[in-house]
């Protein structure tokens, strides 16, 4: 086997290895190192169908691996800190809500979440408003059966962008990284819901908070 074959094999050795791989960013690193063996290889034994097909798949490749490079890192900051959720919205179909409609109820079948955009949001069970900013309905996802732990209804006219949970479990097959802060932002929503729940009970009926 001289060098040049060397080069097929490795080629061909790496596309299989990416296609084995189930989190994306290492398949998408693998696959690109592929296309460049396969590339090559296609050079020197004056290929050009070869090197064509392989041109074509690297800027999809490279474009995706930035896609989840950046999505980790946006939910890594979040994560550490300001708690937002921004990088959500490119997942979700955005959907106008009419002030006074009921989004979902209690008890209901639980099959996505919403990142609110624009307008007024409450819980009527725990006397929660949701404002621009924040994300409802993923504890649905996590809760036995997916059943809505509580009702969601638009006060103030406004904007919402849906997630499907399948968006969200396919993100998390890709890569189990966005799983864990994911996880991580959820628990972090709930204890917020506690300390206002708590805050609310320690202050008197007709009491004002200066």
């Amino acid at each position: 086997m001289n060098w040049v074959d060397a080069i097929g094999y490795l080629g061909t050795i790496l596309t299989i290895a990416a296609s084995a791989m189930s989190t994306m960013i290492p398949l998408r690193i693998v696959a690109l190192l592929a296309s460049c063996a396969v590339i090559t290889y296609g050079f020197l034994i004056g290929s050009m169908p070869v090197v064509l097909t392989e041109l074509i798949q690297i800027p999809f490749n490279a474009f995706r691996l930035y896609q989840m490079v950046r999505l980790v890192r946006d939910v890594e900051r979040a994560a550490e800190g300001d708690l937002s959720f921004d990088w959500l919205k490119p997942f979700g179909q955005a959907r106008r809500f009419p002030a006074g409609a009921v989004v979902f109820r209690k008890g209901e079948p639980a099959t996505e979440m919403l990142y609110v955009e624009s307008g007024l949001f409450r819980i009527p069970e725990q006397a929660i408003d949701v404002r621009p900013g924040a994300i409802v309905g993923e504890l649905g996802m996590l809760s036995p059966g997916n059943r809505r732990t509580g009702s969601l209804v638009c006060v103030e006219a406004g904007q919402a962008r849906c997630i499907a949970y399948s968006e969200v479990k396919q993100l998390y097959y890709q890569n189990p990284e966005f799983g864990f802060y994911l996880l991580k932002l959820t628990s972090e929503r709930l204890f917020q819901a506690t300390r206002d729940a708590d805050r609310r009970e320690s202050v008197p009926a007709g009491s004002e908070v200066m």
